[in-house]
């Protein structure tokens, strides 16, 4: 991510992780920027953090005396932060599942441009962007780059296990299998019995 919008992106990510470590709130860098932070690639450039709901308002109250804009918008999931224009999203509710202590256990500490923070796992990265996946939103190219530069990080039993309830979850991961990118447990098992 060396482009020039993006390394203005990556000064306010840095900004808001200060932010959230100095007023002790716990977080997780989720999103495109954490599929970047492991190593992978990203189709979308946007910054996501992952705050626990009980912690919204503190987290607001400080990135507004901070000097950021911030915005509460209809969505009853997340609320946002702009620094100069550029939006972060602060997400305390993804997938329908609220964040816990738990969500920040599954996480691993990495640098992202030489401030250390947490970060969500390969594994939750894909669980989060496949149930994201919905009869209104099914984009399967913006989750390829996911699942194609971070496949050896990704736990994918755990991913089929978590997403099993998702038709569509379970047309990608038929995809990647077709792909040759991951083979799908139910195709492995045809395959060898046949």
């Amino acid at each position: 991510m060396a482009e020039r919008g993006d390394e203005t992106l990556v000064h306010t990510l840095k900004k808001v992780a200060a932010v959230l470590k100095q007023s002790e709130i716990p977080f997780a860098l989720g999103g495109s920027f954490a599929v970047y932070a492991h190593g992978g690639h990203s189709s979308e450039h946007d910054v996501d953090f992952l705050i626990r709901g009980e912690d919204v308002d503190r987290a607001l109250a400080a990135l507004v005396a901070a000097g950021f804009d911030a915005e509460r918008p209809p969505e009853d999931w997340l609320v946002k932060v702009y620094d100069d224009g550029r939006m972060v999203d602060l997400i305390h509710r993804p997938i329908e599942t609220p964040v816990t202590d738990e969500t920040f256990a599954d996480t691993i500490d990495r640098p992202v441009d030489a401030i250390h923070m947490p970060v969500l796992s390969a594994s939750q990265l894909m669980v989060h962007k496949l149930l994201s996946f919905s009869q209104h939103y099914c984009d399967f190219a913006r989750a390829l780059p996911l699942a194609r530069s971070l496949r050896e990080q990704i736990d994918w039993e755990r991913v089929r296990k978590e997403t099993q309830h998702s038709p569509y979850a379970e047309a990608f991961l038929v995809l990647l299998d077709r792909l040759d990118v991951v083979p799908y447990a139910g195709a492995t098992r045809e395959k060898e019995t046949a």
